[in-house]
């Protein structure tokens, strides 16, 4: 049995995650941290993690980004593999990340979708082939209660056509006000907010008289739950470190 803390355990993928844990007979949620109590919780619940004492093999973060560091800082003062679903990361956040991995297991990816994590792989395939010839594009969509724009994963998967390319590129955020020509240095990266869309992403390469797209929509966040778990089982199982989607799909 896996004893899991849920940082952000009132929030729409802290439920997800709840919903999934109880079909599993594997896992078991120990505690829940969120700033609204839950009525619904068969679980102990803090308004703070600080104030956490449950014993737990493994912690989930699905919160906002200012709350990462002091999740972070109880995972390794607790001695607890971290698994972080949180993006828009500051660099001091990311560095006391790196500093925390060299005593817990932490595994973080601004995408906890298998599906996702296949489509970056399925970039660095192709962009090699296609980056002298073929602008890249990515769009994105989300509902409209997302705070950030554009999304982690947009932002990972521009990083995944960059890290392909020898000539990197420049990220723009929009093209409002720019009255030049596309470059082919040049990638754009758009954000769509409305509605109830769990999310999805399209990276286009468009080249003379041919576009190739890749596309991935979630219909809903259990794809993400259950990437999420995934992480969970292959954290608690690792030596301390920073650990990612790549590993796990290895």
């Amino acid at each position: 049995m896996i004893r899991i803390v849920i940082h952000g355990s009132s929030g729409r993928m802290g439920r997800e995650l709840r919903a999934m844990v109880k079909d599993d007979p594997e896992l078991e949620i120990v505690a829940g941290i969120d700033a609204r109590p839950d009525e619904d919780a068969d679980f102990p619940q803090f308004s703070d993690i600080a104030e956490c004492n449950v014993p737990a093999d493994a912690a989930i973060d699905v919160s906002t980004h200012a709350a990462v560091p002091g999740f972070v800082d109880w995972c390794r003062k607790n001695k607890v593999p971290a698994v972080i679903c949180t993006t828009a990361l500051t660099p001091d956040c990311l560095a006391k990340i790196e500093d925390a991995s060299k005593e817990i297991a932490i595994f973080r990816s601004a995408n906890m979708s298998l599906g996702i994590n296949l489509l970056a792989k399925a970039i660095r395939a192709i962009t090699p082939a296609l980056q002298e010839d073929f602008n890249v594009e990515i769009v994105e969509m989300h509902h409209n209660q997302k705070i950030d724009s554009p999304s982690g994963t947009a932002i990972m998967l521009a990083d995944v056509v960059n890290e392909s390319c020898q000539q990197k590129k420049d990220y723009l955020f929009g093209r409002h006000g720019k009255t030049d020509e596309c470059k082919i240095t040049d990638l754009g990266i758009h954000a769509i907010r409305g509605g109830t869309t769990p999310g999805e992403h399209i990276v286009i390469y468009a080249g003379t008289d041919e576009i190739i797209e890749l596309k991935h929509i979630a219909l809903s966040r259990k794809i993400l739950a259950g990437g999420t778990l995934k992480a969970v089982r292959f954290a608690v199982q690792q030596p301390p470190g920073q650990y990612s989607m790549d590993d796990m799909l290895k």
